[in-house]
């Protein structure tokens, strides 16, 4: 059955290179265009500008991948993919608990404060913060998915409406969490590949070392020597004064950065960071994608970039609903 799946994910995909203006295999049908700013508008070379200022960001710094996963999947799975992440303000969604931490804001500032300079009042940030972070993945070896374009900026941020999950959320929460927003078991399963770089902190680990359950033993489903080794980077409790540590979420990934099947290889040998990652072996759905992806390191690619898609087109604003901000991180009211 996998077998015939991902045979037809490979039609889809090259259906989608060849003709994606018809948009058929992309979910949901919504007014975005394929190359929008090129035929549609004076700012012609808009992806160009993106793609330029990524890959001289990227060159200093390979984190950046990471950070604007993090910060596109906060964005689209709050109030959908309106850029609302970006906004300052003390109830904003960038100061809710949930996204503690974040990063990739300056690299979306600058490339705003290029395209501005260039053809003020066209791009939107919501559309930069999309090609932007499809333009990192690609460097960090995931292929180039295609975005469509012509996303409007939302013009609210309230911290009260995100509702994020916890890293430690159960696999059905999980997953009728990714339903609640259009997505399957298989965007689910491919869009944690996302693990396969960055780090996290240790607070969101510590439970699954020291008190699982509150049993007060380590998590059963972590192998043994690995928890030893994350003990050593997670204590219990940190001393006065120092700083949650970080941890790599994917360890055989590392400090290189780079999108690989790993991340899946681990999970099969109860060595992810995770729980909600380890939690991909408690389903024979999830498992048998786990297992795919480990085992194809293309199969991955393909499907990381349909998901990656999927996700992009999550409630998004078109037309009269939004606006393109001046400023990513004020309305234009302000």
């Amino acid at each position: 059955m996998r077998g015939v799946f991902f045979s037809l994910l490979v039609v889809v995909l090259s259906f989608c290179v060849a003709n994606v203006e018809a948009a058929i295999t992309l979910q949901p049908p919504v007014k975005l265009r394929w190359h929008y700013y090129e035929r549609n508008t004076t700012c012609r070379d808009a992806e160009e500008y993106v793609r330029h200022q990524v890959t001289l960001f990227w060159n200093k710094d390979k984190t950046i991948t990471a950070k604007l996963l993090r910060l596109l999947y906060s964005d689209c799975f709050v109030t959908g993919c309106d850029a609302s992440i970006l906004l300052d303000g003390p109830n904003s969604e960038r100061t809710a608990p949930q996204n503690w931490g974040l990063g990739g804001f300056v690299i979306i500032d600058k490339i705003k404060e290029v395209l501005e300079q260039r053809c003020p009042g066209v791009v939107s940030c919501a559309d930069i913060l999309n090609l932007a972070t499809r333009d990192a993945v690609h460097l960090a070896g995931a292929p180039s998915y295609p975005v469509f374009t012509g996303r409007k900026d939302g013009m609210t941020s309230k911290a009260a409406s995100v509702d994020l999950p916890s890293p430690s959320i159960s696999l059905t929460d999980a997953l009728a969490y990714f339903k609640s927003r259009g997505l399957d078991d298989l965007d689910f399963v491919t869009l944690l590949g996302a693990h396969s770089m960055g780090k996290t902190h240790c607070r969101f680990v510590v439970d699954r070392l020291y008190d699982f359950n509150n049993t007060g033993k380590p998590d059963p489903n972590m192998e043994p020597a690995f928890a030893k080794e994350l003990r050593k980077q997670c204590p219990r409790r940190t001393k006065k004064g120092q700083t949650d540590p970080l941890g790599f979420l994917n360890p055989d990934s590392g400090s290189n950065y780079k999108f690989t099947e790993s991340f899946y290889k681990r999970a099969l040998s109860y060595k992810s960071v995770l729980g909600v990652d380890q939690q991909l072996l408690f389903s024979n759905d999830t498992l048998q994608i786990t297992q795919e992806f480990a085992a194809s390191f293309e199969d991955l690619r393909r499907s990381f970039a349909l998901s990656m898609n999927r996700m992009g087109n999550i409630n998004v604003l078109t037309g009269n609903a939004g606006e393109i901000r001046k400023n990513c991180r004020t309305t234009n009211k302000k």
